[in-house]
Protein backbone atom coordinates (compact mmCIF):
# COMPACT_ATOMS: atom_id res chain seq x y z
CA UNK A 1 0.00 0.00 0.00
CA UNK A 2 3.30 2.25 0.59
CA UNK A 3 2.49 5.53 2.26
CA UNK A 4 -0.96 7.18 2.69
CA UNK A 5 -2.13 10.29 4.19
CA UNK A 6 -2.86 9.64 8.13
CA UNK A 7 -6.84 10.37 8.63
CA UNK A 8 -5.68 11.88 12.33
CA UNK A 9 -2.92 14.57 10.78
CA UNK A 10 -3.00 14.99 6.98
CA UNK A 11 0.47 16.61 7.49
CA UNK A 12 2.46 12.92 8.04
CA UNK A 13 1.69 9.89 6.04
CA UNK A 14 0.41 6.37 7.34
CA UNK A 15 3.21 3.75 6.75
CA UNK A 16 2.99 0.61 8.00
CA UNK A 17 6.66 -0.06 7.07
CA UNK A 18 8.57 3.07 8.06
CA UNK A 19 12.03 1.71 7.85
CA UNK A 20 12.87 4.81 10.60
CA UNK A 21 10.12 3.74 12.37
CA UNK A 22 10.72 -0.15 12.43
CA UNK A 23 14.64 0.42 13.69
CA UNK A 24 13.55 3.03 16.34
CA UNK A 25 10.62 1.09 17.85
CA UNK A 26 12.43 -2.04 17.76
CA UNK A 27 14.99 -1.08 19.97
CA UNK A 28 12.15 0.54 22.51
CA UNK A 29 11.12 -2.69 22.48
CA UNK A 30 14.56 -4.66 23.02
CA UNK A 31 15.23 -2.63 26.07
CA UNK A 32 11.90 -3.30 27.27
CA UNK A 33 11.83 -6.99 26.86
CA UNK A 34 15.46 -6.53 28.73
CA UNK A 35 14.28 -4.77 31.45
CA UNK A 36 11.69 -7.30 31.70
CA UNK A 37 14.39 -10.18 32.31
CA UNK A 38 16.91 -7.94 34.58
CA UNK A 39 13.59 -7.24 37.12
CA UNK A 40 12.43 -11.00 36.60
CA UNK A 41 13.20 -12.85 39.77
CA UNK A 42 11.93 -10.31 41.80
CA UNK A 43 8.58 -10.14 40.46
CA UNK A 44 6.18 -12.80 42.21
CA UNK A 45 5.99 -15.54 39.56
CA UNK A 46 2.32 -16.19 39.75
CA UNK A 47 0.03 -12.76 39.83
CA UNK A 48 -2.47 -12.08 42.75
CA UNK A 49 -5.49 -11.08 40.34
CA UNK A 50 -8.97 -11.76 40.26
CA UNK A 51 -10.74 -12.44 36.74
CA UNK A 52 -11.63 -9.30 35.34
CA UNK A 53 -8.76 -7.88 36.19
CA UNK A 54 -7.60 -5.97 32.83
CA UNK A 55 -10.65 -6.02 31.56
CA UNK A 56 -11.72 -3.46 33.58
CA UNK A 57 -8.20 -1.37 32.66
CA UNK A 58 -8.69 -0.90 29.14
CA UNK A 59 -11.37 0.82 26.50
CA UNK A 60 -14.04 -1.02 25.80
CA UNK A 61 -13.37 0.21 21.95
CA UNK A 62 -10.35 -0.58 19.56
CA UNK A 63 -9.01 3.25 19.35
CA UNK A 64 -9.75 5.01 16.43
CA UNK A 65 -6.49 6.82 15.76
CA UNK A 66 -2.73 4.86 16.53
CA UNK A 67 -1.04 5.59 19.86
CA UNK A 68 2.64 6.02 20.18
CA UNK A 69 4.59 2.23 20.88
CA UNK A 70 5.99 4.29 24.31
CA UNK A 71 2.57 4.57 25.28
CA UNK A 72 1.63 1.12 24.37
CA UNK A 73 4.79 -0.04 26.43
CA UNK A 74 3.78 1.79 29.51
CA UNK A 75 0.72 0.12 29.38
CA UNK A 76 2.19 -3.08 28.73
CA UNK A 77 4.25 -2.51 31.95
CA UNK A 78 1.63 -1.45 33.71
CA UNK A 79 -1.55 -3.40 33.06
CA UNK A 80 -0.34 -6.48 31.37
CA UNK A 81 3.05 -7.37 32.68
CA UNK A 82 1.18 -7.40 36.46
CA UNK A 83 -1.11 -9.74 35.33
CA UNK A 84 1.12 -12.70 33.84
CA UNK A 85 2.21 -15.84 34.86
CA UNK A 86 6.33 -15.18 34.19
CA UNK A 87 6.93 -18.48 32.28
CA UNK A 88 10.77 -17.48 32.27
CA UNK A 89 11.54 -16.42 35.82
CA UNK A 90 13.77 -18.66 37.42
CA UNK A 91 11.71 -19.39 40.25
CA UNK A 92 9.13 -21.04 38.02
CA UNK A 93 8.75 -25.26 38.35
CA UNK A 94 5.08 -26.10 37.27
CA UNK A 95 5.46 -27.48 33.76
CA UNK A 96 7.98 -28.39 31.46
CA UNK A 97 9.90 -25.25 30.38
CA UNK A 98 9.03 -22.59 27.38
CA UNK A 99 12.48 -22.08 26.66
CA UNK A 100 13.99 -18.59 25.81
CA UNK A 101 17.65 -17.14 24.43
CA UNK A 102 18.74 -14.05 22.83
CA UNK A 103 19.53 -16.71 19.62
CA UNK A 104 15.68 -17.82 19.96
CA UNK A 105 14.48 -14.74 20.15
CA UNK A 106 16.83 -13.19 17.45
CA UNK A 107 15.39 -16.01 15.26
CA UNK A 108 11.87 -15.38 15.91
CA UNK A 109 12.88 -11.96 14.65
CA UNK A 110 14.29 -13.26 11.28
CA UNK A 111 11.43 -15.41 11.27
CA UNK A 112 8.87 -12.56 11.68
CA UNK A 113 10.29 -9.83 9.72
CA UNK A 114 11.33 -11.37 6.36
CA UNK A 115 7.83 -13.09 7.15
CA UNK A 116 8.10 -15.76 4.00
CA UNK A 117 5.51 -18.37 3.71
CA UNK A 118 7.08 -21.39 2.15
CA UNK A 119 4.21 -23.46 2.08
CA UNK A 120 5.61 -25.07 -1.51
CA UNK A 121 9.22 -24.90 -2.67
CA UNK A 122 8.79 -22.67 -5.18
CA UNK A 123 6.95 -20.30 -3.20
CA UNK A 124 9.99 -19.81 -0.79
CA UNK A 125 12.94 -22.38 -1.70
CA UNK A 126 15.50 -21.32 0.91
CA UNK A 127 12.58 -21.63 3.44
CA UNK A 128 11.64 -25.17 2.42
CA UNK A 129 15.27 -26.60 2.05
CA UNK A 130 16.52 -24.46 4.96
CA UNK A 131 13.92 -27.03 6.89
CA UNK A 132 15.33 -29.54 4.97
CA UNK A 133 18.61 -29.15 6.55
CA UNK A 134 17.79 -28.34 9.85
CA UNK A 135 15.49 -31.73 10.76
CA UNK A 136 18.39 -33.73 9.32
CA UNK A 137 21.14 -31.92 11.45
CA UNK A 138 18.83 -32.35 14.75
CA UNK A 139 17.60 -35.86 13.72
CA UNK A 140 21.60 -36.69 13.76
CA UNK A 141 21.88 -34.89 16.98
CA UNK A 142 19.63 -37.03 18.14
CA UNK A 143 21.52 -40.06 16.21
CA UNK A 144 18.24 -41.45 14.59
CA UNK A 145 18.95 -43.83 12.13
CA UNK A 146 19.09 -42.75 8.76
CA UNK A 147 15.80 -43.69 7.84
CA UNK A 148 14.25 -40.59 9.32
CA UNK A 149 16.74 -38.57 7.55
CA UNK A 150 16.15 -36.89 4.08
CA UNK A 151 19.54 -38.08 3.21
CA UNK A 152 18.61 -41.78 4.28
CA UNK A 153 15.01 -41.54 2.07
CA UNK A 154 12.90 -40.40 5.58
CA UNK A 155 12.30 -36.68 6.93
CA UNK A 156 11.62 -34.16 8.99
CA UNK A 157 9.31 -31.13 8.97
CA UNK A 158 8.77 -28.43 11.48
CA UNK A 159 5.19 -28.16 13.44
CA UNK A 160 4.12 -25.49 16.07
CA UNK A 161 3.81 -28.41 18.62
CA UNK A 162 3.16 -31.88 19.39
CA UNK A 163 -0.96 -31.64 19.10
CA UNK A 164 -0.43 -31.15 15.49
CA UNK A 165 2.39 -33.46 14.64
CA UNK A 166 0.46 -36.46 16.38
CA UNK A 167 -2.89 -35.03 14.38
CA UNK A 168 -1.21 -35.42 11.43
CA UNK A 169 0.27 -38.84 12.24
CA UNK A 170 -3.37 -40.53 13.51
CA UNK A 171 -4.33 -38.99 9.94
CA UNK A 172 -2.07 -40.68 8.19
CA UNK A 173 -2.14 -44.25 9.92
CA UNK A 174 -6.32 -44.02 9.87
CA UNK A 175 -6.16 -43.58 5.64
CA UNK A 176 -3.35 -46.47 5.57
CA UNK A 177 -5.28 -48.51 7.55
CA UNK A 178 -8.66 -47.78 6.14
CA UNK A 179 -7.21 -48.17 2.91
CA UNK A 180 -6.52 -52.00 3.64
CA UNK A 181 -9.55 -52.56 5.53
CA UNK A 182 -12.16 -50.34 3.90
CA UNK A 183 -13.94 -46.95 4.83
CA UNK A 184 -16.86 -48.58 6.74
CA UNK A 185 -15.08 -49.81 9.35
CA UNK A 186 -13.67 -46.07 10.56
CA UNK A 187 -15.89 -46.87 13.97
CA UNK A 188 -13.85 -50.01 14.37
CA UNK A 189 -10.26 -48.38 14.74
CA UNK A 190 -8.82 -48.64 17.91
CA UNK A 191 -6.05 -46.20 19.09
CA UNK A 192 -3.70 -47.54 22.30
CA UNK A 193 -1.62 -46.05 24.89
CA UNK A 194 -0.76 -45.62 29.06
CA UNK A 195 -2.69 -44.17 31.62
CA UNK A 196 0.53 -42.01 31.84
CA UNK A 197 0.18 -40.45 28.13
CA UNK A 198 -0.34 -36.85 27.44
CA UNK A 199 -4.31 -36.05 26.46
CA UNK A 200 -3.04 -34.96 23.04
CA UNK A 201 -3.89 -38.34 21.92
CA UNK A 202 -6.84 -38.65 22.85
CA UNK A 203 -7.86 -34.84 21.71
CA UNK A 204 -6.41 -35.89 18.33
CA UNK A 205 -7.84 -39.31 17.97
CA UNK A 206 -11.45 -37.61 18.53
CA UNK A 207 -10.09 -35.27 16.03
CA UNK A 208 -10.03 -37.76 13.06
CA UNK A 209 -13.17 -39.34 13.96
CA UNK A 210 -11.91 -42.67 16.25
CA UNK A 211 -14.76 -43.30 18.76
CA UNK A 212 -13.74 -42.06 22.30
CA UNK A 213 -14.56 -45.97 23.62
CA UNK A 214 -12.14 -46.93 20.95
CA UNK A 215 -8.84 -45.08 22.31
CA UNK A 216 -7.70 -47.50 25.02
CA UNK A 217 -5.23 -46.45 27.83
CA UNK A 218 -3.74 -49.38 29.29
CA UNK A 219 -2.86 -49.21 32.98
CA UNK A 220 0.98 -48.80 34.18
CA UNK A 221 2.37 -49.88 37.51
CA UNK A 222 5.10 -49.23 39.55
CA UNK A 223 6.95 -52.44 39.05
CA UNK A 224 7.28 -51.27 34.99
CA UNK A 225 8.25 -47.72 36.03
CA UNK A 226 5.10 -47.02 34.65
CA UNK A 227 5.89 -47.44 31.39
CA UNK A 228 3.67 -49.29 28.81
CA UNK A 229 4.06 -52.98 29.31
CA UNK A 230 4.51 -54.63 26.20
CA UNK A 231 2.13 -57.73 26.78
CA UNK A 232 -0.08 -55.74 28.17
CA UNK A 233 -0.17 -53.64 24.72
CA UNK A 234 -0.62 -57.63 23.02
CA UNK A 235 -2.96 -58.47 25.02
CA UNK A 236 -4.91 -55.69 24.25
CA UNK A 237 -4.72 -56.14 20.60
CA UNK A 238 -5.16 -59.80 21.05
CA UNK A 239 -8.45 -59.18 22.36
CA UNK A 240 -9.84 -56.18 20.44
CA UNK A 241 -9.13 -58.34 17.09
CA UNK A 242 -10.97 -60.75 18.31
CA UNK A 243 -14.05 -58.90 19.37
CA UNK A 244 -14.02 -57.87 15.35
CA UNK A 245 -12.25 -54.46 16.10
CA UNK A 246 -8.79 -52.65 13.65
CA UNK A 247 -5.91 -52.06 15.91
CA UNK A 248 -4.22 -49.41 14.06
CA UNK A 249 -2.23 -47.08 16.24
CA UNK A 250 0.66 -46.77 19.46
CA UNK A 251 1.94 -43.96 20.94
CA UNK A 252 4.97 -44.76 23.26
CA UNK A 253 6.43 -41.49 25.04
CA UNK A 254 10.14 -40.67 26.31
CA UNK A 255 9.04 -38.52 29.02
CA UNK A 256 5.82 -38.48 30.84
CA UNK A 257 4.04 -35.43 31.88
CA UNK A 258 2.89 -36.49 34.96
CA UNK A 259 6.31 -38.85 36.24
CA UNK A 260 8.61 -38.13 33.47
CA UNK A 261 8.57 -42.11 32.34
CA UNK A 262 9.59 -43.55 29.24
CA UNK A 263 8.02 -46.23 27.71
CA UNK A 264 10.37 -49.38 26.36
CA UNK A 265 10.33 -48.30 22.19
CA UNK A 266 12.02 -51.64 21.07
CA UNK A 267 9.70 -54.01 23.44
CA UNK A 268 6.85 -51.80 22.15
CA UNK A 269 8.02 -51.69 18.45
CA UNK A 270 8.61 -55.18 18.09
CA UNK A 271 4.77 -55.81 19.25
CA UNK A 272 4.03 -52.98 16.85
CA UNK A 273 5.14 -54.49 13.71
CA UNK A 274 3.99 -58.21 14.48
CA UNK A 275 -0.06 -56.73 14.13
CA UNK A 276 1.32 -53.69 11.67
CA UNK A 277 -0.21 -50.37 13.51
CA UNK A 278 1.50 -47.07 13.09
CA UNK A 279 4.09 -46.46 16.18
CA UNK A 280 4.52 -42.73 17.11
CA UNK A 281 6.98 -41.78 19.77
CA UNK A 282 6.04 -39.01 21.57
CA UNK A 283 9.29 -36.99 23.08
CA UNK A 284 7.74 -33.46 23.53
CA UNK A 285 9.67 -33.30 26.81
CA UNK A 286 12.70 -35.41 27.11
CA UNK A 287 13.59 -36.03 23.63
CA UNK A 288 15.43 -33.12 23.31
CA UNK A 289 17.57 -34.51 26.74
CA UNK A 290 18.57 -37.24 23.73
CA UNK A 291 21.02 -35.21 22.16
CA UNK A 292 23.14 -36.12 25.28
CA UNK A 293 24.82 -39.41 24.52
CA UNK A 294 24.07 -40.46 28.02
CA UNK A 295 20.37 -40.17 27.34
CA UNK A 296 20.27 -41.93 23.67
CA UNK A 297 19.34 -45.49 25.26
CA UNK A 298 15.75 -44.34 25.46
CA UNK A 299 16.13 -44.19 21.97
CA UNK A 300 16.68 -48.03 21.18
CA UNK A 301 14.52 -49.49 18.98
CA UNK A 302 13.38 -46.08 17.66
CA UNK A 303 13.95 -47.47 13.88
CA UNK A 304 10.84 -49.89 14.72
CA UNK A 305 8.80 -46.57 15.05
CA UNK A 306 7.04 -44.86 12.09
CA UNK A 307 6.94 -41.00 13.54
CA UNK A 308 8.54 -39.28 16.06
CA UNK A 309 8.20 -35.88 17.47
CA UNK A 310 9.84 -33.52 20.12
CA UNK A 311 9.42 -30.03 21.20
CA UNK A 312 12.35 -28.05 20.62
CA UNK A 313 10.92 -25.08 22.45
CA UNK A 314 10.32 -26.66 25.41
CA UNK A 315 13.86 -27.58 26.56
CA UNK A 316 15.91 -26.61 23.33
CA UNK A 317 16.17 -22.83 23.58
CA UNK A 318 14.21 -22.07 20.36
CA UNK A 319 11.18 -19.75 21.96
CA UNK A 320 7.60 -21.17 21.15
CA UNK A 321 7.00 -22.56 18.81
CA UNK A 322 9.29 -25.21 17.14
CA UNK A 323 7.90 -28.95 16.91
CA UNK A 324 10.75 -31.81 15.44
CA UNK A 325 8.62 -34.37 13.83
CA UNK A 326 10.54 -37.29 11.39
CA UNK A 327 8.89 -40.04 9.56
CA UNK A 328 10.24 -42.96 8.06
CA UNK A 329 8.01 -43.03 5.12
CA UNK A 330 6.83 -39.52 4.10
CA UNK A 331 4.62 -40.79 1.07
CA UNK A 332 2.46 -42.03 3.71
CA UNK A 333 1.75 -38.98 5.58
CA UNK A 334 1.78 -36.61 1.73
CA UNK A 335 -0.96 -39.07 0.74
CA UNK A 336 -3.25 -38.41 3.81
CA UNK A 337 -2.77 -34.29 3.62
CA UNK A 338 -2.02 -33.73 0.18
CA UNK A 339 -4.65 -30.69 -1.31
CA UNK A 340 -3.97 -29.56 -4.80
CA UNK A 341 -5.36 -26.36 -6.24
CA UNK A 342 -4.18 -25.08 -9.61
CA UNK A 343 -2.79 -21.83 -8.00
CA UNK A 344 -0.19 -23.85 -5.96
CA UNK A 345 1.19 -25.43 -9.54
CA UNK A 346 4.69 -25.54 -11.02
CA UNK A 347 6.90 -26.33 -8.13
CA UNK A 348 9.70 -29.14 -8.77
CA UNK A 349 8.81 -32.73 -8.37
CA UNK A 350 12.19 -32.95 -6.77
CA UNK A 351 11.64 -30.86 -3.58
CA UNK A 352 9.60 -30.57 -0.61
CA UNK A 353 6.29 -29.28 -0.44
CA UNK A 354 5.44 -28.85 3.00
CA UNK A 355 1.55 -27.91 3.12
CA UNK A 356 1.51 -31.46 2.00
CA UNK A 357 3.04 -32.47 5.50
CA UNK A 358 1.07 -30.42 7.65
CA UNK A 359 -2.59 -29.51 8.68
CA UNK A 360 -2.59 -25.75 7.22
CA UNK A 361 -1.53 -24.15 4.09
CA UNK A 362 0.39 -21.02 5.57
CA UNK A 363 3.17 -21.65 7.76
CA UNK A 364 5.91 -19.85 9.39
CA UNK A 365 9.48 -19.78 8.73
CA UNK A 366 10.50 -21.75 11.82
CA UNK A 367 13.56 -23.00 10.30
CA UNK A 368 15.56 -19.99 10.41
CA UNK A 369 14.90 -19.61 13.96
CA UNK A 370 16.28 -23.49 14.62
CA UNK A 371 19.13 -22.73 12.34
CA UNK A 372 20.24 -19.69 14.06
CA UNK A 373 20.16 -21.53 17.89
CA UNK A 374 22.16 -24.38 16.55
CA UNK A 375 24.68 -22.25 14.95
CA UNK A 376 24.74 -19.56 17.74
CA UNK A 377 25.26 -21.97 20.38
CA UNK A 378 26.58 -25.17 18.88
CA UNK A 379 25.70 -28.77 19.53
CA UNK A 380 28.47 -28.71 22.75
CA UNK A 381 26.72 -25.84 24.61
CA UNK A 382 23.23 -27.33 24.17
CA UNK A 383 24.02 -30.53 25.36
CA UNK A 384 25.45 -28.82 28.75
CA UNK A 385 22.02 -26.93 28.64
CA UNK A 386 20.64 -30.17 29.12
CA UNK A 387 22.87 -30.93 31.62
CA UNK A 388 23.08 -28.34 33.67
CA UNK A 389 19.33 -28.43 34.34
CA UNK A 390 19.36 -32.36 35.13
CA UNK A 391 22.29 -31.78 37.69
CA UNK A 392 20.62 -29.25 39.46
CA UNK A 393 17.63 -31.48 39.35
CA UNK A 394 19.73 -34.13 40.68
CA UNK A 395 20.73 -31.95 43.05
CA UNK A 396 17.26 -31.17 44.24
CA UNK A 397 16.33 -34.52 44.37
CA UNK A 398 19.49 -35.14 46.95
CA UNK A 399 17.86 -32.18 49.26
CA UNK A 400 14.75 -34.19 49.21
CA UNK A 401 15.89 -37.88 49.56
CA UNK A 402 18.17 -36.42 52.80
CA UNK A 403 15.03 -35.11 54.50
CA UNK A 404 13.16 -38.14 54.34
CA UNK A 405 11.69 -37.66 58.06
CA UNK A 406 9.18 -35.40 56.40
CA UNK A 407 9.91 -35.96 52.26
CA UNK A 408 9.02 -38.59 50.40
CA UNK A 409 10.10 -39.25 46.30
CA UNK A 410 7.38 -40.44 44.75
CA UNK A 411 9.37 -41.50 41.46
CA UNK A 412 12.93 -42.22 40.77
CA UNK A 413 13.76 -38.80 38.54
CA UNK A 414 15.28 -39.83 34.72
CA UNK A 415 15.26 -35.68 33.56
CA UNK A 416 14.60 -32.88 35.39
CA UNK A 417 11.61 -33.54 37.20
CA UNK A 418 11.30 -34.38 40.56
CA UNK A 419 8.52 -35.91 42.04
CA UNK A 420 7.56 -35.87 46.08
CA UNK A 421 5.00 -35.61 48.54
CA UNK A 422 5.44 -34.84 52.33
CA UNK A 423 5.10 -37.77 54.71
CA UNK A 424 3.21 -37.94 57.66
CA UNK A 425 4.85 -40.21 60.39
CA UNK A 426 1.66 -40.29 62.73
CA UNK A 427 -1.33 -40.13 60.44
CA UNK A 428 -4.73 -38.82 62.26
CA UNK A 429 -8.39 -39.71 60.54
CA UNK A 430 -10.94 -38.83 62.82
CA UNK A 431 -8.97 -38.26 65.72
CA UNK A 432 -7.41 -41.93 65.22
CA UNK A 433 -3.81 -42.64 64.79
CA UNK A 434 -2.77 -44.80 61.92
CA UNK A 435 0.20 -47.03 61.11
CA UNK A 436 1.91 -47.20 57.61
CA UNK A 437 -0.16 -50.48 57.01
CA UNK A 438 -3.11 -49.55 58.50
CA UNK A 439 -3.60 -46.22 56.60
CA UNK A 440 -2.90 -47.95 52.88
CA UNK A 441 -7.14 -48.41 53.19
CA UNK A 442 -8.00 -45.04 54.50
CA UNK A 443 -8.98 -42.56 51.70
CA UNK A 444 -8.76 -39.41 51.62
CA UNK A 445 -4.72 -39.65 52.38
CA UNK A 446 -3.53 -37.40 54.94
CA UNK A 447 -0.53 -37.21 52.93
CA UNK A 448 -2.12 -35.54 50.36
CA UNK A 449 -4.23 -33.45 51.97
CA UNK A 450 -0.54 -31.46 53.65
CA UNK A 451 1.14 -32.06 50.40
CA UNK A 452 -1.47 -30.45 48.40
CA UNK A 453 -1.48 -27.11 51.40
CA UNK A 454 2.11 -27.08 50.73
CA UNK A 455 2.08 -26.54 46.86
CA UNK A 456 -0.54 -23.92 47.32
CA UNK A 457 1.14 -22.32 50.41
CA UNK A 458 4.50 -21.96 48.17
CA UNK A 459 2.77 -20.94 45.58
CA UNK A 460 0.64 -18.27 46.62
CA UNK A 461 3.85 -16.65 48.58
CA UNK A 462 5.02 -15.92 44.65
CA UNK A 463 8.24 -16.95 45.81
CA UNK A 464 7.73 -20.05 43.66
CA UNK A 465 5.47 -21.68 40.90
CA UNK A 466 5.03 -25.98 41.20
CA UNK A 467 2.50 -27.99 39.97
CA UNK A 468 0.64 -31.19 41.56
CA UNK A 469 -0.85 -34.39 39.88
CA UNK A 470 -3.34 -36.80 41.91
CA UNK A 471 -2.54 -40.14 40.93
CA UNK A 472 -5.41 -42.61 42.76
CA UNK A 473 -4.93 -41.70 46.36
CA UNK A 474 -1.98 -40.05 45.86
CA UNK A 475 -1.51 -36.36 45.29
CA UNK A 476 2.58 -35.59 44.61
CA UNK A 477 4.61 -32.21 43.44
CA UNK A 478 6.19 -31.99 40.14
CA UNK A 479 9.40 -29.65 40.51
CA UNK A 480 10.62 -29.10 36.94
CA UNK A 481 14.07 -27.37 36.53
CA UNK A 482 14.88 -25.99 33.08
CA UNK A 483 14.30 -22.33 32.86
CA UNK A 484 16.91 -20.50 30.89
CA UNK A 485 17.56 -18.48 33.84
CA UNK A 486 17.88 -21.01 36.89
CA UNK A 487 20.52 -21.12 38.91
CA UNK A 488 21.60 -23.56 41.53
CA UNK A 489 20.96 -20.38 44.04
CA UNK A 490 17.34 -20.29 43.01
CA UNK A 491 17.04 -24.20 43.69
CA UNK A 492 18.91 -24.17 47.39
CA UNK A 493 16.41 -21.32 47.95
CA UNK A 494 13.42 -23.30 46.48
CA UNK A 495 14.45 -25.93 48.44
CA UNK A 496 14.13 -23.15 51.51
CA UNK A 497 11.23 -22.07 50.87
CA UNK A 498 9.53 -25.74 51.00
CA UNK A 499 11.55 -26.86 54.21
CA UNK A 500 9.92 -23.75 55.98
CA UNK A 501 6.19 -23.81 54.61
CA UNK A 502 6.56 -27.55 55.53
CA UNK A 503 7.47 -26.85 59.15
CA UNK A 504 4.47 -24.45 59.28
CA UNK A 505 2.24 -26.93 58.48
CA UNK A 506 3.69 -29.80 60.13
CA UNK A 507 5.60 -28.44 63.19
Amino acid sequence: MGSLPSPHDLSTTFNPMDLTELSTESRLVTDFITQYYQTLETRPVQPLVKPGFLTSQLPEDAPFYGESMEEILSDVNEKIVPGLTHWQSPNFHAYFPASSSNAGLMGELLCSGLSVIGFTWSSSPAATELENVVVDWMAKMLNLPPCFQFSGGGGGVLHSNTCEAVLCTLAAARDKTMERVGDDKINKLVVYCSDQTHFTIHKGAKLIGIRPKNIKSLTTRRENEYGLCPNDLRNAIEADMKAGLVPFYLCGTIGTTALGAVDPIKELGKVVREYDLWFHVDGAYAGSACICPEFQHYLDGIELADSISMNAHKWLLSNLDCCFMWLRSPKTLIQSLAAEGTFLKGGSEMMVDYKDWQISLSRRFRAIKMWVVIRRYGVSNLIEHIRSDVSMAARFEEMVRAASDRFEIVFPRKFSLVCFKLRSNKKMVNGRKFNDDEYEGVKPSRDSELTRELMEKVNSSGKAYLSGVQMGRIFFIRCVIGSSLTEERHVDNLWKIIQETARSIMP
